[in-house]
């Protein structure tokens, strides 16, 4: 930023084991954007090593990536990131046309999918046409179409009221219970009943509990004015 540099991610290193439950806390621009990003190969860092399932992230081009996110990653964003032109069904089996899968087979594979999280009266319907929880819904069908081993979530409940967040979250420990490896970054403590493990995030670094607590404490305190 100008003559400013700003570090989203200062010196971390962090090891999350196979077949877990991670989630990642920390307030707005702690950096666990970033680092769900570069664990799923949609940044690069500007220094040090990733290795995902024995493979080196920041080695890989473009082309290397794409099929590594494809084969090994399902994302899932707060905003959802539907395509608004598509049904439901569109949308999950999108994903499958850059696999090569014929167009009954991705018919077939997101049907089941769509009815899997409980939206098989819904095929049909567009974005507009469903609800957030819904939406929300649609992209986890997605995430799972290419059925990869790792789920990386961003905000995932963040635009959802209550009842609807805490079906996906729900969903994400049925997930992680059928052997998906599973990484949350959210500001959403009741997240961390599902977890087994959890990773506190201020300002690029990683901290302890007691570090965090005392940090976001601070920080819901009332200005005093001077």
């Amino acid at each position: 930023m100008g003559e400013t540099t700003v570090k989203a991610l200062n010196g971390v290193s962090i090891g999350i084991e196979r077949g877990s439950f991670t989630v990642i806390m920390g307030p707005s621009g702690s950096g666990k954007s970033t680092l769900l990003y570069l664990i799923g190969g949609l940044d690069w860092p500007t220094g040090g090593t990733i290795h995902v399932d024995e493979e080196e992230i920041e080695t890989m081009d473009e082309n290397a990536l794409a099929v590594f996110r494809r084969n090994k990653v399902g994302f899932i964003f707060q905003s959802f990131n539907l395509i608004a032109s598509m049904a439901a069904e569109e949308n999950v089996s999108f994903p499958l046309r850059f696999a090569g899968v014929n167009p009954a087979d991705r018919k077939v594979r997101s049907q089941k999918l769509l009815e899997m999280v409980g939206l098989s009266d819904r095929m049909t319907h567009k974005p507009t046409e469903l609800s957030g929880g819904q939406q929300q819904r649609v992209a986890v069908a997605r995430a799972l179409i290419n059925d990869p081993p790792l789920i990386l979530a961003d905000e995932p409940t963040g635009n959802l009221d209550s009842f609807s967040g805490l079906t996906i979250m729900q969903m994400l420990s049925d997930l992680h219970k059928a052997g998906k490896t599973i990484i949350v970054v959210t500001h959403d403590p009741r997240m961390r009943q599902f977890a087994t493990d959890t990773i506190f995030l201020l300002d690029g670094n990683v901290v302890t509990e007691a570090d965090y607590k005392n940090a976001t404490e601070l920080l819901t305190q009332p200005f005093e004015k001077g």
